[in-house]
């Protein structure tokens, strides 16, 4: 496991909280993500900035970090493909075990594999991966610019909220042979005599 470094924006220090369970402090900090948090449709971009507001409790077991993230996300209409902004307020609470506790838990089998356990390291948790598990969820699964949007012509792609008038003819493919002999007939010379 990698040491955490404290001077990260996402790291915060447990020291003043102790090992007294009962304790606790609170925390507002303004975050900027160094990665994109979200899917290829909408997302929190890098560099973006996250106010999150923590309430870190000592417990037997270890640190339990809970509180809110709010942030704003950004991507595309999925209907017309048109620029979105999404606000994002998102809460968590996750317990970050303290080392001899995770060690216990996984000798014990009290964890699996699957399952995620945070671990306070030298005093500091890291908080990045619960505001990603956090913010994701948020986002809404088929973001649109607004409820109503008619989205794209099928047919050529015109954004049909410039024009929702906007239409093609078309034709039944079992008539198109009679297209075809009008056409031919609109075509001849009508000055032409017939025999």
């Amino acid at each position: 496991m990698n040491r955490l470094d404290p001077r990260s924006p996402m790291v915060f220090s447990t020291v003043e909280l102790g090992r007294r369970p009962g304790t606790m402090v609170q925390v507002t900090r303004e975050i900027e993500s160094s990665e994109p948090i979200g899917t290829d449709v909408l997302a929190v971009p890098a560099g973006a900035p996250l106010d999150v507001e923590l309430r870190m409790e000592s417990v037997l077991e270890g640190v339990l970090a809970s509180g809110s993230v709010r942030a704003t996300a950004v991507g595309a209409c999925v209907r017309c493909l048109e620029p979105v902004t999404v606000d994002v307020d998102a809460t968590f609470q996750e317990l970050f075990a303290y080392p001899e506790r995770a060690a216990h838990n996984r000798k014990v089998g009290a964890t699996d594999e699957e399952t995620q356990e945070y671990e306070v390291q030298d005093d500091y948790l890291d908080l990045e991966p619960v505001l990603v598990d956090a913010v994701v969820p948020a986002l809404p699964f088929q973001p649109v610019c607004r409820d109503d949007c008619p989205g794209l012509c099928p047919q050529c792609g015109f954004r049909l909220a410039d024009d929702p008038a906007h239409a093609h003819e078309l034709l039944d493919p079992r008539w198109s042979a009679l297209a075809d002999l009008a056409t031919g007939a609109d075509a001849a010379d009508p000055t032409e005599k017939r025999n």
